[in-house]
C-alpha cells in the first residue's frame, strides 16, 4: 500500500486499479430572515466516466485527492433566492465501481459520459432551517476499477498468456521464460480484415489459492468479472510454480483454474469459455494432447488425481479447444477466428433478446391504447 496526500492506493508498476479520494458537497448559503430569503444550495460533486482516463492520471493531476464543490450564495436584498454553488466534476475511467469506506456500493460507471453523484450539496438557509445553511455531504469514497474487455486471458504463470496476446493483437507485453512476467493487466485489440476490433485483457497469472487472495488474488480475479468471454491458456507439458510446489498436468491445471474462478465468484464459471492449449511445439506434445482430450471428454474418470477440496463443483464447458504454439504460430489464426465467431454469436443473441423486449413493450403499449 502507498499513502499519498490523504489517498490510499494499491500500486503495481504504473497500473493502479484502486484509489481512495475525499469528496465534499458545498455548504448552503445563509437565508435572509427579515425578508424570508432562501440561501442557495451547495454544489454537488459528480464523477463522469471518460475514455482514456486512468486512476494514475487522477492521482497525478490531483495530488491531494480532495474534490470539494462550491458553497451556495447567501440570500440578500438584491437576490432573495441565492444561487446554487458551483458543482465539482472530475473524470474517472470507464468501468469504475464507487464504494463507501464500509464497502457499500454507491454505483458504477460502465460507459463514457455516464455520471454519478458522489456528494450532495447542503441546503440553503430557509424558514425550515431557521435560515441557517446546512453543510454538504462529505465522505471518503473508493474508486475500484474493473477492466472491461471482450475476452479475458486466464492461466497459471508462464502458460504463455502474454505470448498469446502479442500474437493475436498489437499489444507488446513483456515476455520471458520465468513465472510472473505479467505483473499488471495488459490490454490489446485483435484487428480483423473487416475492421472489426475485439479487446483482450491479459491478466497476471493466478496461483493455487488466488480466490483467498493469495498472490495477487482478488486484485486481478475481479478484472475477469466484466469480460464477455474467458480464454484459458494452458501449457500442454504441465505446470510447476517452484520446487516447493507440486507438478500439475495440463488436465489438473484446467480443473484448478476452474476451482479458483468458482471459489472467487461462481458466476464466472458460467461465462462462455475457450481453451487454448499452448506450447504444441514441445517434444511429446502430441501424445500429451491425446491424453488431455480423453481426460476432458470423460473428466469424472480422472477426478481422483486431485484432492477432494480442489475439485470444482462443475467443470467448464469449452466452446472450442484449440491447440496452439506461439513459437511456430500454429493455431493462432484459428484461435482468432474462434474468438470472433463466439463474440459475434453472443452479440447476435443480445440483439435478439433486445428485439424481443422491444416487441413486448410495443404490444403492451398497443393493448393499453385500445383499452383507452
Amino acid at each position: 500500500m502507498v499513502r499519498c496526500g490523504g489517498a490510499v492506493l494499491r500500486k503495481f508498476g504504473n497500473f493502479i486499479d484502486n484509489l481512495r479520494v475525499y469528496v465534499r458537497g458545498g455548504t448552503g448559503g445563509m437565508g435572509y430572515p427579515r425578508l424570508g430569503g432562501e440561501g442557495g444550495r451547495g454544489g454537488d460533486v459528480w464523477l463522469v466516466a471518460r475514455e482514456r482516463t486512468t486512476l494514475k492520471s487522477i492521482r497525478d493531476r490531483y495530488p491531494q485527492k480532495r474534490f470539494i464543490a462550491g458553497a451556495g450564495a447567501n440570500s440578500s436584498v438584491q437576490a432573495l433566492k441565492g444561487e446554487k454553488g458551483k458543482d465539482c466534476e472530475f473524470h474517472v475511467p470507464v468501468g469504475i465501481s464507487v464504494l463507501c469506506d464500509d464497502g457499500k456500493q454507491i454505483g458504477e460507471l460502465n460507459a463514457a459520459g455516464e455520471r454519478l453523484l458522489a456528494a450532495r450539496g447542503g441546503l440553503g438557509g430557509s424558514l425550515a432551517t431557521n435560515f441557517l445553511p446546512c453543510k454538504g455531504q462529505r465522505r471518503m469514497v473508493r474508486l475500484d476499477l474493473k477492466l472491461i474487455a471482450d475476452v479475458g486471458l486466464v492461466g497459471f504463470p508462464n502458460a504463455g498468456k502474454s505470448s498469446v496476446l502479442s500474437k493475436i493483437s498489437h499489444a507488446k507485453p513483456e515476455i520471458a521464460n520465468y513465472a510472473f512476467t505479467t505483473i499488471q493487466p495488459e490490454l490489446g485489440k485483435i484487428m480483423y480484415a473487416d475492421y472489426k476490433q475485439i479487446s483482450v485483457a491479459d491478466l497476471p497469472g493466478l496461483i493455487e489459492g488466488a480466490h483467498a487472495n493469495k498472490g495477487m488474488g482478488h486484485r486481478f480475479l475481479k478484472h475477469v468479472e466484466r469480460t464477455k468471454q474467458l480464454l484459458l491458456v494452458v501449457d500442454i507439458s504441465g505446470f510447476q510454480l517452484s520446487i516447493k510446489t507440486r507438478f500439475r498436468t495440463a488436465f489438473e491445471t484446467i480443473l484448478l483454474l476452474t476451482k479458483e474462478l468458482e471459489l472467487y465468484k461462481e458466476e464466472l464459471t458460467t461465462k462462455p469459455a475457450l481453451l487454448a492449449i499452448n506450447k504444441m511445439d514441445l517434444p511429446c506434445a502430441g501424445d500429451n494432447l491425446n491424453e488431455l482430450m480423453e481426460q476432458l471428454q470423460h473428466p469424472q474418470d480422472f477426478l481422483h488425481l486431485l484432492q477432494e477440496e480442489m475439485i470444482p463443483a462443475n467443470t467448464l464447458e469449452f466452446k472450442d479447444i484449440i491447440p496452439i504454439s506461439t513459437y511456430t504460430g500454429e493455431g493462432i489464426e484459428e484461435l482468432k477466428a474462434c474468438i470472433r465467431k463466439y463474440i459475434d454469436e453472443e452479440a447476435e443473441q443480445e440483439n435478439e433478446e433486445y428485439r424481443k423486449k422491444k416487441l413486448v413493450l410495443l404490444q403492451t403499449s398497443e393493448e393499453q391504447m385500445k383499452r383507452s
